[in-house]
């Protein structure tokens, strides 16, 4: 990402999620390994997010896990804190801790934890969870007191054995103003939304970013930007239409989403986002994506033959993105992609 003083990392990282499948994690992420990517995250659905970072650190030894996200406010930071020194150690300090707010319904009605000002609480459960760590690898007393988190008991029996790594990279999800500051402030890395267009990354978040790492007297070397990124391509005209059917359908799904509008605006389209989200209560999902011209198509996804993807890649990313998670079509052959990968990061 440009701004400020700092020059942008040279080499641009590229990353993958993995499966949620136990049964499959071993596997993908030995191939992940294989192929070239930088790092696997996992995020927070209908699984543990944690659980599968376990497996994928047994059967790899370069590869950087992550979580993409986990969910910060349905838990605490003590249990965070045991859950990513344990990580953090097993992974031989490979291990990226990203945490995301959701939103109040889902943190109140579906894991029935307290909600109040998202980013205010953020801050303090990334600052309490240094504590413990600080606490836990120095030794000395823990007394984190905040608004929203205290942590005063820490007695030897309860404290993990050292580790010889730092302390994980903590992420921070936002789309936000407000989020994207605190990730410039305190965070180690801000994940972006996958709903997010090269002009909105280069208008909002990295100008609320830079100054976040300017109010807090940081570098902005200090701190990396990870964003998924849709991808449309194929070696054909034909196989790139069936690819884009799908993307379409995604973008439309995020594209009704109230949370997301600002993103449309900024393009003058927020007469799209009524439409999607009027077809979405009516349960028109297979229909939404029909809406999305190709205008819209490019400006949310990387769209581009096989031949031309790498250096599509790294045009999205130019600026704005230190590792990207680009999601390629299912059948994109294994040689293909390790092929791509080596040209998005060497040029």
């Amino acid at each position: 990402m440009a701004g400020g003083d700092e020059a942008a990392p040279v080499r641009l990282k590229v990353d993958r999620g993995i499966p949620s499948d136990l049964s499959r994690v071993p596997g993908v992420a030995s191939v992940l390994e294989r192929q070239g990517y930088d790092g696997c995250w996992t995020g927070e659905i209908d699984h543990d997010p944690f659980f599968p970072l376990l497996l994928a650190a047994e059967h790899t030894s370069r590869l950087e896990i992550g979580t993409s996200i986990a969910v910060a406010f349905a838990r605490n930071p003590m249990t965070v804190a045991n859950i990513g020194w344990d990580l953090q150690a097993y992974s031989r300090g490979r291990f990226n801790l990203g945490l995301g707010s959701q939103i109040q319904p889902h943190i109140e009605r579906r894991f029935s934890m307290p909600w109040s000002h998202p980013v205010r609480r953020m801050r303090e459960f990334i600052e309490a969870t240094r504590a413990i760590w600080t606490c836990w690898r120095d030794g000395g007393r823990l007394s984190f007191e905040g608004d929203f988190y205290t942590h005063t008991l820490m007695t030897p029996m309860f404290t993990p054995a050292p580790m010889p790594y730092g302390f994980p990279k903590v992420f921070v999800a936002a789309v936000g103003e407000a989020m994207t500051r605190l990730c410039g402030e305190v965070a180690d890395g801000v994940i972006a939304h996958a709903f997010t267009t090269k002009r909105y990354a280069d208008e909002v978040t990295t100008p609320a970013l830079l100054a976040g790492v300017t109010k807090a007297g940081r570098s902005r070397a200090d701190l990396e930007v990870s964003c998924p990124v849709f991808v449309v391509t194929g070696d054909t005209e034909e196989s790139m239409a069936v690819s884009a059917v799908g993307v379409r359908k995604q973008l439309a799904f995020y594209g009704s989403t109230p949370a997301y509008r600002g993103v449309l605006e900024l393009h003058g389209w927020g007469d799209l986002h009524t439409e999607l989200h009027r077809m979405s209560k009516q349960g028109r999902w297979d229909e939404m994506g029909g809406l999305l011209d190709d205008d819209v198509l490019a400006a949310f996804a990387v769209v581009a033959p096989v031949s031309e993807l790498a250096a599509a890649l790294r045009q999205r990313c130019d600026g704005a993105i230190d590792r990207v998670l680009p999601a390629f079509p299912a059948d994109l052959p294994e040689d293909v992609v390790a092929a791509v990968l080596d040209q998005v990061r060497n040029g």
